[in-house]
């Protein structure tokens, strides 16, 4: 049989799918995984007491990193959820309290949405820079006002995402509500954070639309021949 030709193995590797910013970021399944160790930590807690709480929400953190590693899954999320889950069961060590479990997320998600406040104050939405930055799209949306306000509404949504986790479950925390804490944080999670990428997504297909359009109203540049053309029409020297 006949050997298909390099060049053809070639052109069949760069068809090959890449990953998308979804799956790169843990995919569906990551709103399975970050709840596992919430509702551990609290069925544990409410049988067991707050140390067994403890090292059963940890354990199921390090088995599920395991997990996405064997199963060949993005491994960031991986890691950063084992890292968040370390942190919060620290803190509920610290604290003596199950409530303290979920303090890290509560003020974090307050940081958060500072950072991506100020992102539209000084002009750098953040979800434009981040956008643009994946996908290698350059600054030219930050030219366009029309698509720089777009980025800044989008945002300020995902900033208003981080802010009513924190005003919620600062409330819960302040009330002692372990359990309404734990359904918060599940149901602010991901279900909460895909409200506002609607809006991402709005921003960038508005910008995109918008891009193009410019691009194609913009005159194209002169070739070197019409540039000498038009300098030998312009300067050439009139008939006796």
């Amino acid at each position: 049989m006949t050997e298909p030709a390099p060049s053809e193995k070639k052109t069949d590797a760069d068809e090959e799918p890449q990953p998308t910013l979804l799956e790169q970021m843990g995919g569906v399944s990551g709103l399975i995984y970050s709840s596992v160790p919430v509702i551990v930590f609290v069925l544990a807690n409410a049988f067991f007491g707050l140390t067994a709480a403890i090292w059963t929400s940890v354990g199921s953190a390090v088995a599920i990193t395991v997990l996405r590693v064997v199963r060949k899954e993005p491994l960031q999320p991986a890691i950063s959820g084992f890292f968040g889950v370390a942190i919060a069961a620290f803190i509920a060590y610290r604290t003596g309290s199950a409530k303290g479990f979920f303090l890290f997320g509560i003020y974090a998600s307050l940081v958060y949405c500072g950072v991506f406040v100020l992102s539209v104050v000084v002009r750098w939405p953040i979800a434009g820079v981040v956008w643009n930055v994946l996908n290698g799209t350059g600054q030219a949306w930050r030219k366009d006002k029309p698509s720089r306000y777009g980025y800044d509404i989008a945002t300020l949504a995902l900033a208003l995402v981080f802010a009513a986790r924190f005003v919620v479950q600062r409330w819960l925390y302040q009330e002692d509500y372990t359990g309404w804490l734990a359904f918060a944080k599940i149901a602010m999670g991901y279900p909460l954070y895909a409200l506002g990428l609607l809006v991402v997504v709005w921003a960038v297909r508005r910008s995109d639309k918008r891009l193009k359009a410019l691009a194609e109203t913009e005159p194209k540049p002169e070739t070197d021949a019409e540039i000498e053309a038009r300098l030998r029409q312009k300067y050439a020297a009139p008939e006796a």
